[in-house]
């Protein structure tokens, strides 16, 4: 982490809260909104002389690809991070689903890293690798990884993650591990 000169001067909120957005799944979403459209147009102008059978496969098939890519873009447009005192609270998308909440007495450590990227991880969204642990990655860029007692981490992409590993380590040094929160 870089140096702040008066970092641990500054007073820590009882809530720290976090967030990180990506544009460019709106457009994956106008892309899942054409798919449903085309699948909408396809069952209104049914001049198809081939059959019923091969029209309602075209149709179902647009809109159920329209809809898993337009849902499944805006369930990752962006994640907020809350922080309070007893946990790390993760929500994705609008709706706030997937949700995530880690007590911090499940939680050995945070560390601050400045670059993660959908590619180390497969992609967007909510994500596990085996060799890695979870993540909630919305856009490339600084994060948060967090480490568990039980051995596994959880990293974040999130903004201004310097400021929410220096809390969460300022909380997790009155908290005992394994204890309830």
């Amino acid at each position: 982490m870089r140096d702040h000169p008066d970092a641990d001067d500054t007073p820590r909120p009882d809530v720290w809260t976090g967030r990180a957005t990506n544009r460019v799944q709106w457009l994956l979403a106008l892309v899942g909104a054409a798919c449903m459209a085309l699948g909408i147009e396809l069952a209104v102008d049914s001049a198809w002389g081939s059959g019923i059978a091969p029209l309602v496969m075209s149709v179902v098939g647009c809109i159920a690809a329209g809809l898993l890519v337009l849902f499944g873009t805006l369930a990752f447009v962006h994640v907020d991070l809350k922080l309070d005192k007893e946990c790390v609270e993760v929500r994705c998308g609008h709706m706030g689903l997937p949700r995530r909440r880690i007590p911090l007495s499940h939680v050995a450590g945070a560390d601050f890293t400045a670059l993660v990227t959908p590619r180390h991880w497969g992609g967007w969204g909510y994500r596990w690798r085996p060799e890695k642990g979870t993540a909630v990655v919305v856009r490339r860029g600084e994060g948060i990884v967090l480490r568990l007692w039980d051995g596994h981490t959880f990293t974040i992409t999130v903004d201004n993650a310097e400021t929410a590993v220096r809390v969460i380590r300022d909380r997790l040094r009155t908290i005992k591990p394994g204890t309830a929160a």
